[in-house]
């Protein structure tokens, strides 16, 4: 079955994140986009998950439990989990290995937690953009040991991706699925590696406005399910 989907989405817990990108106002655009799947994939924590999870399921849309986690060689990786307790698990390891950096909300932005009702019910102290201490090795054998797939995030852009990091795909990291950015897409961007990989193209949406921009691509799959999806990506097979 053909499944709409945008797997790279970030709440208003990113300081990055428009204040607009409450939990309800996600889903609801995810609604109105006819989105079936979707991952929430806050930089380096899990915090806002458990109420997108609610909604989510209250909506009939299926959340793909995610975190964008940035290596030490100041890589993106998006790392989707089987569930949202493996993705707290991982994401309260990941915040660990920030520094001891605080958050200046009047210069990045605030970085909130919220309830299923949009209340705010904390804030996180440490700034979550910072790149952690975990190398992308370790980062991909943490989520990989939860269950989860580790994706290298906007492989095309110039700045925090694998490949502006570290001038390649390390072959031993055994990726076999990439994000490609819609803007990457358009200019034909071709990876520089003979090896094929399977490719998903987000939204990468910190605004309401660029979700409801995104043209949402399709993902072919045995059933709506974040186990087929996590297999999908894992094999770099759709």
């Amino acid at each position: 079955m053909l499944i709409p989907y945008d797997l790279h989405i970030h709440s208003c817990l990113s300081p990055c994140g428009e204040e607009e990108m409450t939990p309800n106002n996600v889903i609801g655009m995810a609604q109105l986009l006819d989105l079936q799947m979707i991952a929430v994939a806050d930089h380096n924590t899990a915090r806002q998950l458990p109420a997108l999870q609610q909604l989510a399921e209250e909506a009939g849309i299926l959340l793909v439990p995610a975190i964008e986690i940035t290596t030490a060689e100041e890589a993106h990786i998006l790392s989707l989990f089987p569930d949202v307790p493996a993705a707290l698990e991982v994401g309260e390891l990941v915040y660990d290995a920030l520094p001891p950096v605080r958050n200046r909300p009047d210069i990045f932005g605030s970085q909130v937690i919220m309830d299923a009702q949009d209340n705010p019910c904390g804030e996180l102290e440490k700034l979550l953009i910072n790149a952690t201490r975990l190398s992308i090795e370790e980062v991909f054998r943490l989520v990989r040991s939860a269950g989860g797939v580790p994706v290298p995030a906007h492989v095309d852009k110039s700045a925090y991706s694998v490949i502006s990091s570290l001038g390649m795909i390390p072959p031993e990291l055994e990726a076999r699925t990439v994000e490609i950015s819609p803007q990457g897409l358009k200019r034909g961007f071709v990876l520089p590696e003979r090896e094929n990989y399977f490719v998903i193209t987000d939204s990468d949406a910190h605004a309401l406005e660029t979700m409801s921009m995104h043209a949402a691509l399709s993902i072919e799959l045995p059933e709506c399910s974040v186990g087929s999806l996590l297999e999908c990506l894992r094999r770099g097979v759709g």
